[in-house]
Order: structure tokens, then sequence, then C-alpha cells
């Protein structure tokens, strides 16, 4: 009997190691800079399906992992709105993609998400990533969770990796505009001093 107790327990602990390096695995997954991302197509606010492929003119982008609910994204929602009326014009427009599974969060389901881009002006194409599918290819773990990526010949690049900027709790405090300071470099091709930070935010619901 000691020995199928024993025999359980250990069976149970490798799987529990088992299960959180294929979690962990699965986290760290995703692009890194100088990958080339794979275009999506996915449900805009207003009904349309939207993708990269969808900006003719669009030199980059600035993609942002974002949603509804979490305290830091709320908070970067006024700055994320800046980026594209900043960029937008001058090629690097914001998509804002919502990967949070709306089981967990039915607050950020697509009724709110439109709400809240009337609520807030969003001049920037707010996407569902409805099945989860595109976040992870990403590597996206936070909501806020930003790429800055540049059309090149072999695709869209990756260029950025991370947060927006060094101070979530005030705009007027921040030192590092991490994101301006990717696009400002690529518009005036330079190279990139930080290509990549720690996204701070709330974690991906599945």
């Amino acid at each position: 009997m000691k020995k199928v107790v024993k025999l359980m327990l250990l069976t149970a602990i490798v799987f529990g190691v088992w299960s959180f390096t294929k979690v962990e695995n699965k986290l760290e997954d995703g692009y890194k800079v100088g990958d080339v991302v794979s275009d999506f197509k996915l449900e805009n606010i207003d009904g349309k399906m939207v993708s990269m492929a969808s900006f003719n003119e669009a030199k980059g982008f600035i993609i942002t992992f974002t949603c509804n609910t979490c305290p830091y994204a709320v908070a970067y929602e006024d700055r994320v709105e800046a980026l594209n009326k900043m960029y937008a014009e001058k090629g690097y427009p914001v998509i804002a993609i919502m990967p949070n599974s709306v089981k967990a969060k039915p607050e950020d389901g697509m009724k709110y998400m439109q709400e809240r881009a009337k609520e807030k002006g969003f001049t920037f194409p707010y996407l569902m990533d409805k099945g989860q599918r595109v976040y992870p290819q990403f590597g996206a773990t936070k909501t806020p969770h930003i790429y800055v990526v540049e059309k090149t010949d072999k695709g869209n690049v990756v260029k950025y990796v991370g947060a927006i900027d060094d101070n979530f709790q005030n705009a007027d405090e921040v030192k590092h505009k991490y994101v301006e300071d990717a696009v400002n470099a690529l518009l005036n091709g330079k190279a990139i001093d930080v290509t990549e930070t720690k996204a701070i935010g709330c974690s991906i619901k599945v």
C-alpha cells in the first residue's frame, strides 16, 4: 500500500513539473526581436475584419494587446491613443487586440469593447482575438503588451517588445518612452537603443 501511495505521489509530482514546464515554455514561445510576424485577420469593433495587410501605406505597426478590465491597460488608454495620433500618419498606426477569454472576463466582450472605444474616442482598430489564437503566436502575456514591427522585404519584422514606458501610474513622471523612442528611431533610420523591456500589466485570461 505504501508503495502504491509513493508511486501516486511521484506521478503527481512529475506531472506537476511537466505541466508547469509546459506552461512556462508556452509563455516563452512567441516572437522575439528580429522575427517575422505572420499576419492575422480579426474582427474590429465596427464588424469589419482587419489585418496588417489592410494598411497598404503603413511602414510598420504598434501592436498593442490590451483590454477593458485591466487597471494597467486602462491607465495606458490615453497614451495608446496619443501614440496612434502621433504615428499613424507617419506610417506606424496602432492596432489594439483584446486577447482575454470573454468567458473569464465577460466585460471584455465585443459589446463592451465597442462601448469603451466610443467612450474614449479611440481612433485605432480595436480587434478581438476570438479563439485566442493570435496572442500565443506573439508570446504576449500581459495587458498591455506592445510589439513594434517594421515592414521590410522579408515581411513584418519585430523591432521592439515590452512596455509602453517606465511609469504606468503617472504619465507626467515617465522618464523613458520606450515605444516612442523605438518608432522615432525607425522613422529616422537609426538603431533602437532599447529593443526589449518587461511588460507590466495583468495576465491574459484564458
